[in-house]
């Protein structure tokens, strides 16, 4: 059963993930669905990321990353990178991504949020980087996230794994606004961008992309990030579970060597 709908509604494409009953958290069938749909998104306009039931997204699935520890080091490593590729393509997206937020968007679910160009979430969306109260770090999602809420707000919430609300995702910049009527801000968005040549809005996009700022900070920055994400996954298959403190402390480590 596929895990995304993906519809054609007019100049939009809206592709929605549809694993409610997994509060639509990912895994590799999940991820490569989204690598492909965000691959190939035709002549639409706009592009819609919304989830299906009650959460947007809840991160990473427990048994996908259960099964990590039994992966061997470039196993994990290629795996971490496949996931890379799917906030990538999301972010290299040629039209512009609006995404809706309800519910839970936690670890690789507010990375999403961050690759998109607009984000809008209901009042009571529940936003974190949860990945250090697991034992990891958000690694992955990093060069994307960095861009969007600055180093001063990941300090914090990479390094407490603490979840916010709404009114502070706006805040920080992980979201662009938070809206009562969730459709009907989403409709005026989208509907903003018809109005733009489409060459002109690829280019936009392009000239404010984190890939490319962080590409010469990273060299590889996905095979970098990837393997911070690895450590962690290499260290529960020996030790069982490695120390939340210590998983804080690699969090901040990895701001201060970005």
């Amino acid at each position: 059963m596929a895990a995304l709908k993906i519809v054609r509604d007019g100049l939009v494409l809206r592709v929605t993930l549809a694993k409610p009953e997994r509060r639509n958290a990912f895994d590799a069938g999940l991820i490569a669905e989204l690598t492909g749909a965000f691959a190939d998104v035709g002549d639409a306009r706009a592009v819609l990321l919304e989830g299906e039931g009650p959460s947007f997204c809840a991160g990473a699935d427990v048994e996908w990353q259960r099964a990590s520890i039994d992966l061997s080091y470039d196993e994990n490593v290629e795996d971490a990178m496949r996931l890379y590729r799917m906030l990538e393509a999301i972010d290299a997206c040629p039209a512009p991504v609006v995404c809706c937020v309800h519910g839970f968007a936690l670890g690789g679910g507010s990375g999403l949020v961050a690759c998109a160009d607009i984000a809008v979430a209901w009042p009571d969306a529940v936003f974190g980087f949860t990945e250090v109260r697991l034992g990891i770090i958000p690694a992955v999602i990093s060069p994307f996230t960095l861009a969007k809420i600055g180093p001063s707000a990941a300090r914090r919430y990479f390094v407490t794994g603490e979840r916010f609300d709404a009114a502070t995702a706006m805040r920080i910049g992980l979201i662009s606004e938070v809206a009562d009527d969730l459709d009907a801000s989403v409709e005026h968005r989208v509907s903003a961008s018809w109005y733009a040549a489409w060459y002109a809005v690829h280019n936009a996009r392009s000239s404010t992309s984190p890939g490319l700022y962080f590409q010469y900070l990273l060299g590889s920055s996905s095979r970098a990030s990837s393997r911070c994400f690895c450590s962690s996954a290499e260290t529960c298959r020996k030790h069982l579970m490695i120390t939340v403190p210590f998983a804080a402390s690699l969090a901040s480590q990895l701001l201060i060597d970005r």
